[in-house]
Protein backbone atom coordinates (compact mmCIF):
# COMPACT_ATOMS: atom_id res chain seq x y z
CA UNK A 1 0.00 0.00 0.00
CA UNK A 2 2.69 2.39 1.07
CA UNK A 3 4.07 1.85 -2.72
CA UNK A 4 1.32 2.40 -4.11
CA UNK A 5 0.51 5.77 -2.15
CA UNK A 6 4.23 6.49 -3.27
CA UNK A 7 3.55 5.88 -7.17
CA UNK A 8 -0.22 8.06 -7.27
CA UNK A 9 1.78 11.00 -4.84
CA UNK A 10 4.20 10.67 -8.03
CA UNK A 11 2.07 11.27 -10.39
CA UNK A 12 -0.70 13.80 -9.31
CA UNK A 13 2.72 16.12 -9.17
CA UNK A 14 3.42 15.16 -12.65
CA UNK A 15 0.14 16.07 -13.44
CA UNK A 16 -0.03 19.05 -11.87
CA UNK A 17 -3.51 19.34 -10.50
CA UNK A 18 -4.06 21.94 -8.13
CA UNK A 19 -4.17 20.09 -4.73
CA UNK A 20 -3.91 16.55 -6.21
CA UNK A 21 -0.58 15.32 -5.22
CA UNK A 22 -1.14 16.46 -1.76
CA UNK A 23 -3.97 13.78 -0.92
CA UNK A 24 -1.98 10.68 -0.33
CA UNK A 25 0.18 12.27 2.24
CA UNK A 26 -2.99 14.03 4.21
CA UNK A 27 -4.86 10.18 3.91
CA UNK A 28 -1.85 8.72 5.57
CA UNK A 29 -1.38 10.97 8.35
CA UNK A 30 -5.35 11.82 8.77
CA UNK A 31 -7.23 8.06 7.66
CA UNK A 32 -8.41 6.37 10.76
CA UNK A 33 -7.00 3.26 8.62
CA UNK A 34 -5.49 2.45 4.95
CA UNK A 35 -7.87 3.02 2.59
CA UNK A 36 -9.03 1.03 0.43
CA UNK A 37 -8.79 -2.68 1.50
CA UNK A 38 -11.80 -3.78 0.10
CA UNK A 39 -14.23 -3.27 -2.82
CA UNK A 40 -15.29 0.14 -3.60
CA UNK A 41 -19.17 0.44 -4.62
CA UNK A 42 -20.51 2.95 -6.84
CA UNK A 43 -24.48 3.31 -6.31
CA UNK A 44 -25.96 4.60 -9.92
CA UNK A 45 -29.54 6.20 -9.44
CA UNK A 46 -30.37 4.98 -13.28
CA UNK A 47 -30.40 2.01 -15.35
CA UNK A 48 -27.66 0.44 -17.28
CA UNK A 49 -27.19 2.18 -20.55
CA UNK A 50 -27.98 5.23 -19.48
CA UNK A 51 -25.62 8.32 -19.49
CA UNK A 52 -24.65 8.05 -15.77
CA UNK A 53 -24.30 4.55 -16.03
CA UNK A 54 -21.84 5.06 -18.89
CA UNK A 55 -19.83 7.55 -16.77
CA UNK A 56 -19.32 5.29 -14.02
CA UNK A 57 -18.30 2.02 -15.73
CA UNK A 58 -15.91 3.74 -18.15
CA UNK A 59 -14.22 5.83 -14.93
CA UNK A 60 -14.33 2.56 -12.84
CA UNK A 61 -11.36 0.56 -14.60
CA UNK A 62 -8.59 3.03 -14.50
CA UNK A 63 -10.20 4.16 -10.78
CA UNK A 64 -9.48 0.54 -9.38
CA UNK A 65 -6.24 0.30 -11.03
CA UNK A 66 -5.47 3.44 -9.08
CA UNK A 67 -7.16 2.48 -6.02
CA UNK A 68 -5.58 -0.75 -5.89
CA UNK A 69 -9.03 -2.23 -5.05
CA UNK A 70 -11.91 -3.56 -7.32
CA UNK A 71 -14.59 -0.78 -8.09
CA UNK A 72 -18.15 -1.69 -8.44
CA UNK A 73 -20.95 -0.30 -10.25
CA UNK A 74 -24.11 -0.84 -8.59
CA UNK A 75 -27.68 0.19 -10.51
CA UNK A 76 -30.30 1.27 -8.14
CA UNK A 77 -32.76 3.08 -9.88
CA UNK A 78 -35.95 4.38 -9.24
CA UNK A 79 -37.34 7.98 -7.73
CA UNK A 80 -35.31 9.99 -10.19
CA UNK A 81 -32.12 9.04 -8.73
CA UNK A 82 -33.22 9.87 -4.84
CA UNK A 83 -33.62 5.66 -3.89
CA UNK A 84 -29.78 5.45 -4.50
CA UNK A 85 -28.56 9.22 -3.05
CA UNK A 86 -31.04 8.16 0.30
CA UNK A 87 -29.02 4.61 0.41
CA UNK A 88 -25.36 6.78 0.29
CA UNK A 89 -26.37 9.12 2.68
CA UNK A 90 -27.57 6.17 5.09
CA UNK A 91 -24.39 4.05 4.69
CA UNK A 92 -20.93 4.08 6.65
CA UNK A 93 -19.03 6.89 6.19
CA UNK A 94 -15.92 4.81 5.45
CA UNK A 95 -15.55 5.06 1.79
CA UNK A 96 -16.88 1.90 0.12
CA UNK A 97 -20.19 3.51 -0.29
CA UNK A 98 -20.08 6.49 -3.42
CA UNK A 99 -23.17 7.97 -5.15
CA UNK A 100 -22.79 8.98 -8.96
CA UNK A 101 -25.13 11.84 -8.49
CA UNK A 102 -26.76 13.75 -10.88
CA UNK A 103 -28.71 16.89 -11.88
CA UNK A 104 -31.65 15.37 -10.75
CA UNK A 105 -30.50 15.12 -7.06
CA UNK A 106 -30.50 19.29 -6.62
CA UNK A 107 -33.84 19.42 -9.03
CA UNK A 108 -35.79 16.45 -6.71
CA UNK A 109 -34.98 18.69 -3.03
CA UNK A 110 -37.66 21.17 -4.40
CA UNK A 111 -40.40 18.56 -5.52
CA UNK A 112 -40.72 15.54 -3.25
CA UNK A 113 -40.22 15.09 0.55
CA UNK A 114 -37.08 13.16 1.11
CA UNK A 115 -35.71 11.61 4.22
CA UNK A 116 -32.45 13.21 3.72
CA UNK A 117 -30.98 16.24 2.31
CA UNK A 118 -28.25 15.88 -0.55
CA UNK A 119 -26.58 19.06 0.10
CA UNK A 120 -26.29 18.48 3.53
CA UNK A 121 -25.88 14.60 4.27
CA UNK A 122 -23.58 13.64 1.00
CA UNK A 123 -20.23 15.16 0.74
CA UNK A 124 -18.64 16.16 -2.93
CA UNK A 125 -15.85 14.45 -4.11
CA UNK A 126 -15.75 16.22 -7.49
CA UNK A 127 -17.63 17.12 -10.34
CA UNK A 128 -17.41 14.07 -13.02
CA UNK A 129 -18.44 15.25 -16.64
CA UNK A 130 -21.42 17.69 -17.62
CA UNK A 131 -22.95 16.15 -21.25
CA UNK A 132 -24.62 19.02 -23.19
CA UNK A 133 -28.05 19.52 -24.01
CA UNK A 134 -29.72 21.05 -26.83
CA UNK A 135 -32.95 23.09 -27.49
CA UNK A 136 -34.20 21.02 -30.61
CA UNK A 137 -37.27 21.94 -33.19
CA UNK A 138 -39.24 20.73 -35.62
CA UNK A 139 -38.51 21.90 -39.08
CA UNK A 140 -41.68 24.39 -39.32
CA UNK A 141 -41.55 25.98 -36.27
CA UNK A 142 -39.27 29.51 -35.36
CA UNK A 143 -35.33 28.01 -36.06
CA UNK A 144 -33.87 30.04 -33.44
CA UNK A 145 -34.48 31.90 -29.73
CA UNK A 146 -35.11 35.15 -31.08
CA UNK A 147 -37.70 33.90 -33.39
CA UNK A 148 -39.38 31.77 -30.58
CA UNK A 149 -39.89 34.34 -28.15
CA UNK A 150 -40.85 36.99 -31.10
CA UNK A 151 -43.27 34.38 -31.98
CA UNK A 152 -44.31 34.46 -28.19
CA UNK A 153 -44.71 38.29 -27.88
CA UNK A 154 -46.66 38.92 -31.44
CA UNK A 155 -49.23 35.98 -29.73
CA UNK A 156 -49.04 34.12 -33.13
CA UNK A 157 -50.12 30.69 -31.17
CA UNK A 158 -48.51 29.56 -28.57
CA UNK A 159 -45.53 27.39 -29.20
CA UNK A 160 -45.81 23.72 -27.05
CA UNK A 161 -42.36 22.12 -25.50
CA UNK A 162 -41.77 18.57 -24.79
CA UNK A 163 -40.16 17.03 -22.17
CA UNK A 164 -40.05 12.87 -20.67
CA UNK A 165 -42.10 14.07 -17.90
CA UNK A 166 -43.31 16.27 -14.88
CA UNK A 167 -40.22 17.92 -12.62
CA UNK A 168 -37.76 16.30 -15.22
CA UNK A 169 -34.93 18.04 -16.27
CA UNK A 170 -36.00 18.55 -19.75
CA UNK A 171 -39.27 20.08 -18.20
CA UNK A 172 -37.44 22.78 -15.71
CA UNK A 173 -35.20 24.00 -18.92
CA UNK A 174 -38.43 25.28 -20.44
CA UNK A 175 -39.67 26.91 -17.01
CA UNK A 176 -36.92 28.62 -16.84
CA UNK A 177 -36.55 29.47 -20.35
CA UNK A 178 -39.63 30.90 -19.88
CA UNK A 179 -38.69 33.11 -16.23
CA UNK A 180 -35.56 34.11 -18.31
CA UNK A 181 -37.03 35.20 -21.85
CA UNK A 182 -40.62 36.12 -20.62
CA UNK A 183 -42.22 33.61 -22.90
CA UNK A 184 -45.21 31.19 -22.31
CA UNK A 185 -44.16 27.70 -23.94
CA UNK A 186 -46.91 24.92 -23.17
CA UNK A 187 -45.55 21.98 -21.44
CA UNK A 188 -46.21 19.04 -22.84
CA UNK A 189 -45.09 16.09 -20.92
CA UNK A 190 -44.01 12.61 -21.43
CA UNK A 191 -43.54 9.26 -20.08
CA UNK A 192 -40.10 9.21 -20.97
CA UNK A 193 -38.34 10.37 -24.03
CA UNK A 194 -39.06 8.30 -26.76
CA UNK A 195 -42.93 9.36 -27.49
CA UNK A 196 -41.50 12.79 -26.38
CA UNK A 197 -39.41 13.02 -29.52
CA UNK A 198 -41.46 10.90 -31.62
CA UNK A 199 -44.41 13.38 -31.57
CA UNK A 200 -42.03 16.65 -32.23
CA UNK A 201 -40.24 14.63 -35.21
CA UNK A 202 -43.69 14.08 -36.43
CA UNK A 203 -44.73 18.21 -35.76
CA UNK A 204 -47.49 17.10 -33.29
CA UNK A 205 -45.12 19.22 -30.70
CA UNK A 206 -42.75 22.02 -32.35
CA UNK A 207 -40.00 22.40 -29.45
CA UNK A 208 -38.47 20.06 -27.75
CA UNK A 209 -35.47 20.40 -24.34
CA UNK A 210 -32.83 17.32 -24.58
CA UNK A 211 -29.70 15.53 -24.05
CA UNK A 212 -27.82 16.53 -26.83
CA UNK A 213 -26.79 12.50 -27.65
CA UNK A 214 -30.53 12.01 -28.11
CA UNK A 215 -31.18 14.24 -30.73
CA UNK A 216 -28.03 15.22 -32.72
CA UNK A 217 -28.47 12.16 -35.15
CA UNK A 218 -31.84 13.65 -35.71
CA UNK A 219 -30.72 16.85 -36.47
CA UNK A 220 -28.15 15.83 -38.66
CA UNK A 221 -30.55 14.28 -40.66
CA UNK A 222 -32.48 17.15 -41.36
CA UNK A 223 -35.50 15.66 -39.23
CA UNK A 224 -35.24 17.99 -36.27
CA UNK A 225 -33.62 22.06 -36.11
CA UNK A 226 -30.74 22.66 -33.35
CA UNK A 227 -32.05 25.72 -32.14
CA UNK A 228 -29.32 26.14 -28.92
CA UNK A 229 -27.16 24.30 -26.96
CA UNK A 230 -27.26 24.38 -23.33
CA UNK A 231 -24.03 24.16 -21.49
CA UNK A 232 -20.55 25.44 -21.35
CA UNK A 233 -20.13 25.99 -24.69
CA UNK A 234 -21.31 25.00 -28.19
CA UNK A 235 -21.70 21.44 -28.75
CA UNK A 236 -18.43 19.95 -30.51
CA UNK A 237 -21.26 17.55 -32.99
CA UNK A 238 -22.60 20.90 -34.24
CA UNK A 239 -20.60 23.64 -34.06
CA UNK A 240 -22.16 26.17 -36.08
CA UNK A 241 -25.48 26.14 -33.18
CA UNK A 242 -24.91 28.93 -30.89
CA UNK A 243 -25.53 28.36 -27.04
CA UNK A 244 -27.88 29.74 -24.97
CA UNK A 245 -25.93 32.19 -23.32
CA UNK A 246 -24.96 33.52 -27.11
CA UNK A 247 -28.57 34.04 -27.81
CA UNK A 248 -28.38 36.37 -24.52
CA UNK A 249 -30.31 33.95 -22.50
CA UNK A 250 -28.84 33.10 -18.92
CA UNK A 251 -29.28 29.96 -16.45
CA UNK A 252 -27.83 27.46 -19.20
CA UNK A 253 -24.41 27.28 -18.18
CA UNK A 254 -24.55 23.85 -17.30
CA UNK A 255 -25.67 20.85 -18.97
CA UNK A 256 -26.82 18.00 -17.72
CA UNK A 257 -23.89 16.97 -14.83
CA UNK A 258 -22.78 14.15 -12.94
CA UNK A 259 -20.33 14.07 -9.84
CA UNK A 260 -19.22 11.67 -7.17
CA UNK A 261 -20.25 12.09 -3.45
CA UNK A 262 -20.17 9.95 -0.12
CA UNK A 263 -21.62 10.51 3.00
CA UNK A 264 -21.23 13.81 4.82
CA UNK A 265 -19.14 12.35 7.69
CA UNK A 266 -16.25 10.59 5.60
CA UNK A 267 -12.83 11.49 6.57
CA UNK A 268 -11.91 14.63 4.52
CA UNK A 269 -8.22 12.26 3.67
CA UNK A 270 -10.48 9.83 2.11
CA UNK A 271 -12.66 12.48 0.03
CA UNK A 272 -9.01 13.68 -0.96
CA UNK A 273 -7.85 10.69 -1.65
CA UNK A 274 -10.87 10.13 -3.98
CA UNK A 275 -10.58 13.66 -5.84
CA UNK A 276 -6.72 12.79 -6.13
CA UNK A 277 -7.41 9.31 -8.28
CA UNK A 278 -10.57 10.29 -9.83
CA UNK A 279 -8.96 13.00 -11.49
CA UNK A 280 -6.14 10.97 -12.76
CA UNK A 281 -8.49 8.12 -13.94
CA UNK A 282 -10.61 10.67 -15.92
CA UNK A 283 -7.43 12.37 -17.26
CA UNK A 284 -6.26 9.19 -19.49
CA UNK A 285 -7.26 9.51 -22.90
CA UNK A 286 -8.60 5.83 -23.36
CA UNK A 287 -11.29 7.63 -20.92
CA UNK A 288 -11.66 10.97 -22.28
CA UNK A 289 -12.27 9.45 -25.62
CA UNK A 290 -14.74 6.72 -24.66
CA UNK A 291 -17.19 9.48 -23.17
CA UNK A 292 -16.11 11.93 -26.06
CA UNK A 293 -17.73 9.18 -28.10
CA UNK A 294 -20.73 9.98 -25.92
CA UNK A 295 -20.71 13.48 -26.12
CA UNK A 296 -19.89 13.71 -22.58
CA UNK A 297 -16.90 15.54 -21.43
CA UNK A 298 -14.92 15.24 -17.79
CA UNK A 299 -15.25 17.97 -15.55
CA UNK A 300 -12.88 17.90 -12.34
CA UNK A 301 -12.32 20.23 -9.58
CA UNK A 302 -12.20 19.86 -5.79
CA UNK A 303 -14.27 18.79 -3.28
CA UNK A 304 -15.07 22.73 -2.30
CA UNK A 305 -16.08 23.73 -6.02
CA UNK A 306 -18.17 21.03 -6.31
CA UNK A 307 -20.22 21.72 -2.75
CA UNK A 308 -20.15 25.05 -4.38
CA UNK A 309 -21.54 23.96 -7.42
CA UNK A 310 -24.06 21.70 -5.82
CA UNK A 311 -25.31 24.51 -3.48
CA UNK A 312 -26.12 27.41 -6.51
CA UNK A 313 -27.65 24.54 -8.56
CA UNK A 314 -30.12 23.53 -6.17
CA UNK A 315 -31.02 27.27 -5.08
CA UNK A 316 -31.74 27.25 -9.21
CA UNK A 317 -33.54 24.63 -9.29
CA UNK A 318 -35.55 25.56 -6.09
CA UNK A 319 -36.71 29.05 -7.61
CA UNK A 320 -37.55 27.54 -11.19
CA UNK A 321 -39.80 25.24 -9.53
CA UNK A 322 -41.40 27.91 -6.92
CA UNK A 323 -41.93 30.57 -9.70
CA UNK A 324 -43.23 28.11 -12.12
CA UNK A 325 -45.15 26.37 -9.64
CA UNK A 326 -44.23 23.01 -10.78
CA UNK A 327 -45.95 20.15 -9.18
CA UNK A 328 -45.55 16.07 -9.46
CA UNK A 329 -47.87 13.89 -8.65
Amino acid sequence: MRALLRRVALRGLLMGGVGLGAAPAVLAADAPGPYPEKPVHIIVGFPAGTTGDVIARVMAVPLARLLGQQVIVDNRPGAGSSIAAETVAHAPPDGYSLLLSTIANTINPSLYSLSFDFARDLAGISLLAESPALLAAHPAAPATVRAIIASEKAGAGRLRYASSGNGTVTHLYGELFNLATGSRLAHVPYKGSSQAVADVVAGRVELLFSPASTVVPLVKAGKLNAVAAIGRGRIAALPDVPAMSEAGVEGFESGLWFGLNAPRATAAAIVARLNHDVAGALSSAEVREQLKAQSIEPATGTPQDFERFIARDTEKWARVVKAANVHVE
